[in-house]
């Protein structure tokens, strides 16, 4: 396109927006498109520490911001970047925010399905169970009915993480050696794991491991390996416990539902399309960290709990289904899908479930 013609149509649009209502009638006059000048802004807060948050979401926002064009761009920040963890979900609700990144149960949804957010002990054993529960078993269905209720946010996706280890200042060899072990760990995840004597602590991200050199906290029950080295805990911790209470951490994306609403439909889709790539990337890169860190990591000693001890915490789990089965009739039915799935996968044998 020539300058003279860039001129002309320039000068084309100023004049038609300098006529007056009066002049052109009742006729609007038909504009082509033109992108925006300042376009859609929107900020979104991860969980995750910087370090993590370039693996779990970081990719995922360059690929939106990238695709959109110039129509949108989104800010990320970090763990209690703007907001802390605990008011993140009042804070996408009231706009604070435009969306989110997280577990249910540690922004504090107020939803009773919230428990089942982050580490509900033994209901998945391997990454891939928390997207084939969502999208095939029904979860999905029944994380939208329980938002639906709440005016303000929208629930977009669920997808897995890493599994949830522990990773201590000690050696784990027994369920004794649990007993007064002061770890970093989810609200629901802890609640459980105060049955074998440990002691949850809630800090911020930032503090966790100066907690961990001075003292203050034993270790963390929050990640795997891929996620220890990869934030540096492995660097102040000696002992990782393959035993873990829960083969996949399951967080989702939430977004302000009138931010949400305000977005043209090919936004909506791109943005929904950029989540699934982020839970493409993570299924894969967590589970080559696991393998990866424990096989060479070289930072961390590796112990095991005899599995006939282990059985102990995996049926005191059940016992801790069927409490948090009683709590409503939603979280009743999570139950069942969760029981039924544990039978199917039993049922079907390796390589679904070795035992």
């Amino acid at each position: 396109m020539t300058d003279k013609i860039k001129t002309t149509r320039r000068g084309f649009f100023k004049k038609a927006g300098a006529v007056t209502a009066g002049a052109v009638g009742t006729t609007a006059l038909a504009m082509p498109y033109v992108k925006a000048q300042s376009p859609i802004r929107w900020r979104v807060q991860t969980y995750a520490g910087p370090a993590l948050a370039e693996h779990v979401i970081q990719p995922q926002i360059e690929a939106f911001n990238k695709a959109a064009n110039g129509e949108m761009e989104i800010e990320l920040y970090t763990a209690d970047q703007l907001v802390p963890q605990g008011e993140l979900f009042r804070a996408v609700q009231q706009g604070t925010l435009d969306g989110a990144q997280s577990d249910d149960d540690s922004m504090a949804s107020p939803v009773d399905v919230s428990v089942f957010g982050a580490y509900f002990p033994f209901a998945s054993r391997y990454g891939l169970d928390v997207p084939v529960l969502w999208e095939w078993y029904g979860l999905k269905e029944i994380w939208e009915e329980a938002y639906d209720e709440i005016p303000g946010v929208k629930w977009l996706s669920a997808g897995a993480w890493d599994p949830c280890n522990f990773v201590t200042t000690r050696a784990i060899n027994s369920l004794e050696d649990l007993r007064g072990l002061r770890v970093f760990t989810f609200p629901t995840g802890g609640r459980f794991l105060e049955r074998f004597g440990v002691v949850p602590v809630t800090l911020p991200w930032e503090d966790i491991e100066v907690a961990i050199q001075t003292g203050e906290l034993d270790g963390v029950a929050w990640c795997g390996a891929t996620e220890t080295y990869t934030v540096g805990w492995a660097d102040i911790t000696s002992h990782y416990l393959t035993n873990n209470i829960s083969g996949a951490w399951a967080g989702s994306y939430f977004v302000n539902e009138d931010r949400w609403n305000e977005l043209p439909e090919h936004l909506q889709t791109l943005y929904k399309l950029t989540i699934d790539s982020s839970h493409y990337y993570r299924q894969h890169w967590y589970w080559w960290g696991e393998a990866h860190y424990r096989t060479t990591g070289g930072k961390l000693e590796l112990t095991t709990i005899p599995e006939s001890e282990w059985q102990t915490v995996e049926n005191e789990a059940m016992a801790f289904w069927d409490e948090v089965a009683e709590t409503s009739d939603r979280n009743r039915r999570v139950v069942e899908i969760l029981k039924n799935y544990a039978e199917t996968m039993r049922a079907a044998g390796a390589p679904y479930r070795y035992s």
